[in-house]
């Protein structure tokens, strides 16, 4: 072997496969939990619709990147034997290593990107999961690129080129939420349809047969309402708002044991109105409200339908009624959440669509008021405009609820949250700069302050230039292909002499202790390491905490 690293490449390589079958069925779940109705078939029909495009992306990644330099190296026929075998368990259909690996290269030609990843492009519940997709590819192709020695120029061609194909498909970047397309159910359900064609078409061209485990033990109510809660509690700051949701989940509690026990019952407004600026987690509070109101029985369904001014209003008269309602039917037995809703209604009143598209769904709240469910999202002040222009949402509208923005620490963790989830770790001294960037834009901010998408878009954009950094190294340990640097981090806007800061001791970062909740200030140096409590003597891992100047 010319590679002194190979084994541990091997086994990195390994790990890869398994991480890419573990997101491709675990994003199978979330859809059949979230979008149940939207899903030609049966679960099990799409647990091995989703297994079988995973099996045709790690084709794809290998077939690419090995064919960049026109040869089979041994090395890379070992990376070929461990995916053969994962992706034929039984044998290599033949039996015959070789017959199989010419089958595969001539096929692979076949593969487009853009099927293989289709459903974290086109299924609402996957959106936020493409990050996570691009990080495997990008660790996929960089191991096999290293299997044999440092990568070849063409090899490293074939690196960026998968990673834009990738971010083409998958990251179409946009300035504010008011641009934003939203996609439909109706278009993620033709969009499983057009997945279960080519899936066919793969597993004739690779005799690929799934035989997945799908539907587990069925879970009590209680258990279910336990682990939406759960989710919840995993989010990322948002405190007021998780109150106000326990004290919504406390209340129905109350209502269902006073009808139990023949006692009369509150009725109470479930519509909600969510106030804040993109990237705060609205939607994803929208779809726990829906779970919630799943699993305590106030909702037959509890599945979340997106929609915006576009899926509501239409261009000429006397369609927008129809389309609202269209919209609506999606959504019964759940939750309908529309996003900058205040579009809906013009400041200067003289928009009779928006409002013919209000009329019409505070009818069909009304006329389906067991059955339905809404959430209005946007801007704060113009929430508020919007509600009080019309009694009719004043009155059905009486819960807001406030998403602050995300301080600079808050945003750390939501980083290293997308780190772990990822196999990455993060230097001191990029936690350091990470943070203080974080801090500059916090303080500098407007209404188009990104949140939590100013971090996945940072995020990403470190996983390519840590890709990019480590393309010449011959030697890819474990290490470096997890380890982010300061020098992958690019935060736009953030000035040069802000970063001094860091270097001339000016800044500490405050942290607070897991066992006593005791605040304390840490130079940068110690972010990333275990620190021991001054008040209650516990070591705990010091890591995103708030900027602080001295």
């Amino acid at each position: 072997m010319t590679n002194p690293n190979f084994d541990s490449l091997l086994d990195q390589f390994q790990q890869a496969i398994q991480d890419c079958q573990q997101l491709y069925l675990s994003s199978a779940k979330l859809c059949i939990q979230q979008c149940p109705n939207f899903l030609p078939g049966t679960p099990e029909s799409f647990v091995q619709l989703m297994d079988d495009l995973h099996k045709g992306l790690l084709i794809k990644v290998y077939v690419t990147v090995v064919e960049a330099d026109q040869r089979w190296s041994q090395e890379e026929k070992r990376f070929g034997r461990v995916l053969f075998d994962h992706i034929w368990p039984g044998g290599v259909p033949g039996g015959q290593l070789r017959d199989a690996a010419a089958h595969v290269f001539r096929e692979a030609k076949s593969l487009n990107w853009s099927s293989l990843v289709r459903p974290f492009a086109q299924m609402q519940p996957l959106h936020e999961r493409g990050h996570q997709l691009v990080t495997i590819v990008v660790r996929l192709a960089n191991l096999v690129a290293k299997a044999d020695g440092a990568p070849k120029p063409g090899e490293l061609a074939r690196l960026q080129e998968i990673q834009q194909e990738l971010t083409s498909y998958l990251q179409p970047e946009v300035s504010t939420a008011r641009t934003r397309p939203r996609t439909n159910m109706p278009q993620s359900a033709q969009a499983v349809q057009t997945m279960q064609q080519e899936t066919k078409q793969l597993r004739e061209q690779y005799d690929i047969h799934s035989e997945i485990e799908v539907i587990g033990e069925q879970k009590s109510q209680e258990e279910h309402l336990a682990e939406v809660m759960e989710q919840l509690d995993a989010m990322i700051g948002l405190n007021q708002v998780k109150h106000e949701i326990r004290t919504l989940t406390n209340f129905l509690r109350m209502q269902r044991q006073r009808e139990v026990q023949g006692l009369p019952t509150t009725n109470l407004s479930l519509h909600l109105v969510f106030g804040g600026n993109p990237g705060t987690g609205k939607t994803t509070v929208a779809r726990i409200v829906g779970q919630l109101y799943g699993s305590m029985g106030v909702l037959s369904k509890g599945h979340l339908v997106e929609t915006d001014r576009s899926g509501l209003v239409a261009e000429y008269a006397g369609q927008t009624g129809p389309k609202t309602n269209q919209k609506v039917d999606e959504a019964l037995d759940g939750v309908l959440f529309v996003d900058e809703a205040y579009s809906l209604v013009a400041e200067s009143g003289d928009d009779p669509y928006g409002r013919e598209a209000v009329q019409t769904l505070l009818k069909r709240m009304e006329d389906n008021r067991d059955r339905l469910v809404v959430v209005l999202a946007g801007y704060p002040e113009e929430m508020d405009r919007l509600i009080r222009s019309n009694p009719g949402l004043s009155s059905r509208f009486n819960t807001k609820l406030t998403f602050e923005d995300y301080t600079a620490g808050s945003l750390g963790r939501i980083f290293g949250g997308m780190c772990k989830a990822n196999h990455y770790v993060v230097t001191p001294e990029a936690q350091g700069r990470l943070l203080l960037g974080f801090q500059w834009l916090y303080d500098h901010r407007d209404e188009h302050f990104g949140n939590g998408r100013l971090v996945r878009n940072v995020f990403e954009n470190a996983i390519r230039r840590l890709a990019n950094r480590i393309a010449g190294i011959p030697t890819l340990t474990r290490e470096v292909l997890t380890t982010i640097e300061a020098e992958d981090l690019v935060l736009e806007g953030v000035p040069h002499e802000h970063w001094e800061r860091l270097k001339n001791g000016t800044v500490q970062f405050s942290i607070t202790c897991q066992g006593c909740d005791e605040t304390t200030q840490v130079p940068g140096q110690y972010l990333g390491r275990k620190v021991r409590c001054k008040r209650c003597s516990a070591r705990f891992v010091a890591e995103w905490g708030e900027p602080r100047a001295i």
